[in-house]
C-alpha cells in the first residue's frame, strides 16, 4: 500500500520548513563573542602589527570594520535544500595599514569561528589595491579635523563673532560646530575636505553660518595638513590670511547675521502654532487582541506563509535570505546595498556634496527604534552589534523591529448589488502584513528601511527619507540650485538613489526571465494625442533593473527632492518614499490569500436579513472595540 498523498505533503513541508531554520544561522550577524574572539586572533598576529583603532597617530595599523562574511550561495543551498552540514561562519575584516611604505587598506576573510585560527586576503576585480586615500574618514581623524579648525579660528574667530555671534573652539556659550562632505577630492589620490561652519544648537545642521574651508589632509601627519581654500559670503580666498587682511581693510563683502534669537524654535521639534484636532489625547494604536501571529527565533521569521533569515550588514545596512512563500522560495537574496544622494548649489561644500552613504558604514547608524512612533509599541524589538572604527563591539539597543500591522485597507473586497436595493453578497479580506523594519541615520538624514509581507504573497521593498535637508548658506545664486527656506538657509536641490541585490530563485535556482510588454493601439478615430501618465509631484521615481545570470536583479530606486519651507524642521515621510515589488505572475492557481481565515463574506438570508459567516472568532478582544461585527448591506434614498 502506498504511502497516502498528504502525508508525504506534509513530511516534505516540514522537512522543508526544519532546512530553512537549519540554514538561517548562516546569515546571522556575528555576534560579540565572535567579533571579540576575531579582534583577538587578528591582534595576536605579528606580521599584521595591529594598535588600537583609537591610537591617535594616523601612521597606524588597525581594524576599521568587521562583519559577516556570507558564504557562496552553492554551500549555503546545500544546507537550506538538503539538510546538510552548515559552512563554518567566518568574517569579513577591513583593515587599514598606515604603517607601511605604501599604506593601503586589506580585506581578510577569517575563521572559523567561534575560534579563528586563519585569515586570507579578499582579492578584487583586476586585483587592484584600494588606495589609502579612499578609506572612510575615523573618529581620530575627526579629532584631528577638530584641530585644525581651532588653529583656523584663533586667526578667523573676531570675524566670526563680528559676522554671526558666535566663535569657534575653546566657548562654552554661542559655538559653532561644522559638518563635511564627500567626496574629499576629484581625483585619485587626493583627501581634501570641504567643511563648513554651523551654529552649534538644536537641528544645527540647518543653522549654516556662510564660512566654509577646504582642508587637504592626506599626509599620515596631521601637523601638516592645511587650508588651501576659504569660502565667506560668496567669495572665494586662497588663505585665512588672506579673508583676515581683506576684512580688515574693508575691500570685501561683510556678513552680518541677524541676532541669535534663542527663543526660535525653527530648527527644534518643540511643538508650536495652532491643530485644529485634538492631539492633547493620544490617537489610535495598534493591538495584538489574541497573541502574536509570527514567530521569531534568532534571525529566522514565520509569518502567514513567509519564512526568511535576515541579517544587518554593518556597511550597508537590512537584508534577508531564503525568502519562502508557503515552502517554496521565491528569493535567495534581498539586500540593501547602498544610498546615494547627489546634490547641487551654489556653495563650493554644496556644489561637490556626492553622499555614497555605504562609506559612511550606513548599517551601523541604525540606532535605537522607539516604541509608538518609530514602531509599534506591540513590535517585536531586537538589539544589534556592530564593530567599526572601534576596538570592541558596540551594542545599539532596540535597533531592529517586527511586527504584523493592519493597512486599513481591504486586501480584496466587492460588493455584489441586486441592483435592487440590496445585494447578493459582500465578502472582503483584512490587509495584515508583516514589516520587518530598522533604519539609518547618516548624519543630518534619516532613512527608514522596510521589508513587508502580504498574505497573497507578495513582498515590497521601501524605504522612507525623513530628517534634516543638507542646507548651506543662501545666495542669491543658490536659487538656481534650491529654494530659500529660512532666513539665510538654502534647501538644496538633491537626487537619492537606493541599491538592492535580488537574487531570485522562482521555481529553482536557475530560472529564466522574460518581459511582457503593453502595447497601445493606433485607433484611427482618436485624432489628438492620447493621455500619458505624467508624475506633477516634486519626486521622481527611477527603476533601473539589470538582471545577471542566475536571475539576479540589481535594482534602483530613488526621487528628487527639492526642498521647501516645509521640510523645517524635518523633512516628512509622506511623499518620500519609494520602493518596488515581487508580485506573483501566473504562479499560483489563485490568490494564496484565500487560505486566510480572517475572510468574512455576509449573504442575506431568506428574511432579507444579514448572515455574516466568518472563520475567526466573533469577538476580537478587549483592547479594540466590544462590539460583535455587524454589516448591513442595503441602500436606498432618503
Amino acid at each position: 500500500m502506498g504511502t497516502p498523498a498528504h502525508f508525504s505533503t506534509s513530511t516534505a513541508s516540514s522537512k522543508t520548513r526544519e532546512w530553512a531554520h537549519h540554514g538561517a544561522v548562516m546569515f546571522a550577524d556575528l555576534t560579540p563573542q565572535e567579533m571579540n574572539a576575531v579582534r583577538d586572533y587578528l591582534h595576536s598576529c605579528s606580521e599584521l602589527g595591529l594598535t588600537s583603532a583609537r591610537d591617535k597617530s594616523l601612521k597606524k595599523n588597525s581594524i576599521l570594520l568587521m562583519e559577516l562574511h556570507v558564504p557562496r550561495k552553492h554551500e549555503a543551498l546545500r544546507a537550506l535544500d538538503r539538510g546538510q552540514a552548515r559552512p563554518s561562519r567566518k568574517a569579513r575584516v577591513v583593515v587599514q595599514f598606515g604603517n607601511q611604505v605604501v599604506p593601503n587598506v586589506t580585506e581578510y576573510i577569517v575563521g572559523p569561528l567561534p575560534f579563528p585560527s586563519s585569515y586570507q586576503v579578499k582579492t578584487f576585480k583586476g586585483d587592484r589595491p584600494i588606495r589609502f586615500e579612499s578609506r572612510p574618514i575615523s573618529t581620530v581623524e575627526y579629532e584631528h579635523l577638530n584641530g585644525v579648525l581651532e588653529k583656523v579660528a584663533a586667526k578667523a574667530n573676531k570675524i566670526l563673532q563680528e559676522s554671526t555671534g558666535f566663535t569657534y573652539g575653546n566657548c562654552t556659550n554661542r559655538c559653532l560646530t561644522f559638518s563635511d562632505i564627500a567626496p574629499r577630492g576629484l581625483a585619485p589620490g587626493e583627501r581634501r575636505t570641504w567643511i563648513m561652519l554651523q551654529k552649534f544648537v538644536e537641528g544645527y545642521f540647518i543653522h549654516p553660518v556662510g564660512l566654509e574651508v577646504l582642508v587637504n589632509h592626506k599626509d599620515l601627519d596631521h601637523e601638516k595638513w592645511m587650508v588651501e581654500k576659504v569660502w565667506y559670503n560668496g567669495q572665494y580666498f586662497d588663505s585665512m590670511e588672506e579673508l583676515v587682511e581683506k576684512y580688515e581693510k574693508g575691500t570685501i563683502n561683510k556678513l552680518k547675521l541677524p541676532e541669535h534669537d534663542e527663543e526660535d524654535l525653527f530648527s527644534t521639534y518643540i511643538p508650536r502654532g495652532h491643530m485644529n484636532t485634538r492631539t492633547n489625547i493620544h490617537g489610535a494604536k495598534l493591538v495584538e487582541p489574541q497573541g502574536r501571529r509570527f514567530q521569531v527565533d534568532g534571525n529566522f521569521v514565520e509569518y502567514a506563509g513567509w519564512s526568511f533569515a535576515y541579517r544587518v550588514r554593518s556597511s550597508a545596512g537590512l537584508q534577508i535570505f531564503d525568502l519562502r512563500f508557503n515552502g517554496e522560495r521565491i528569493a535567495y537574496e534581498i539586500a540593501l546595498q547602498e544610498a546615494i544622494a547627489f546634490y547641487s548649489g551654489d556653495t563650493p561644500a554644496a556644489m561637490q556634496t556626492k553622499y555614497i552613504d555605504a562609506g559612511w558604514a550606513m548599517g551601523t547608524s541604525d540606532y535605537e527604534l522607539s516604541p509608538g512612533i518609530d514602531c509599534p509599541e506591540i513590535a517585536h524589538f531586537v538589539d544589534l552589534y556592530h564593530y567599526y572604527d572601534t576596538d570592541k563591539p558596540v551594542h545599539y539597543r532596540n535597533a531592529l523591529c517586527i511586527f504584523e500591522m493592519t493597512t486599513a485597507l481591504p486586501l480584496r473586497r466587492h460588493y455584489n448589488s441586486n441592483f435592487q436595493g440590496g445585494y447578493n453578497f459582500y465578502g472582503g479580506l483584512e490587509n495584515h502584513v508583516l514589516v520587518i523594519r530598522t533604519t539609518s541615520t547618516v548624519y543630518n538624514y534619516d532613512y527608514i528601511w522596510d521589508f513587508v509581507f502580504y498574505q497573497n504573497g507578495v513582498m515590497e521593498s521601501r524605504v522612507s527619507a525623513t530628517g534634516y535637508i543638507h542646507a548651506t548658506f543662501f545666495t542669491e545664486n543658490g536659487l538656481n540650485y534650491g529654494t530659500r527656506v529660512y532666513n539665510y538657509v538654502l534647501g538644496n536641490l538633491h537626487t537619492h538613489l537606493i541599491h538592492y541585490k535580488v537574487d531570485l530563485d522562482i521555481a529553482g535556482e536557475f530560472s529564466s526571465c522574460l518581459s511582457v510588454d503593453a502595447k497601445l493601439l493606433d485607433y484611427q478615430k482618436f485624432n489628438q494625442i492620447l493621455p500619458k501618465y505624467t508624475n506633477t509631484q516634486n519626486v521622481l521615481t527611477i527603476i533601473y533593473i539589470f538582471f545577471s545570470q542566475d536571475l539576479v536583479a540589481w535594482v534602483t530606486v530613488g526621487f528628487l527632492h527639492i526642498p521647501h519651507s516645509e521640510d523645517i524642521p524635518n523633512t516628512a515621510t509622506p511623499g518620500n518614499t519609494v520602493g518596488f515589488f515581487l508580485r506573483p505572475f501566473n504562479f499560483f492557481d489563485e490568490d494564496p490569500s484565500l487560505a486566510s481565515h480572517s475572510t468574512v463574506i455576509v449573504r442575506p438570508d431568506e428574511k432579507g436579513q444579514p448572515k455574516v459567516q466568518r472563520w475567526t472568532p466573533e469577538v476580537v478582544g478587549h483592547c479594540v472595540s466590544d462590539k460583535p461585527f455587524f454589516y448591513n448591506g442595503t441602500y436606498a434614498g432618503v
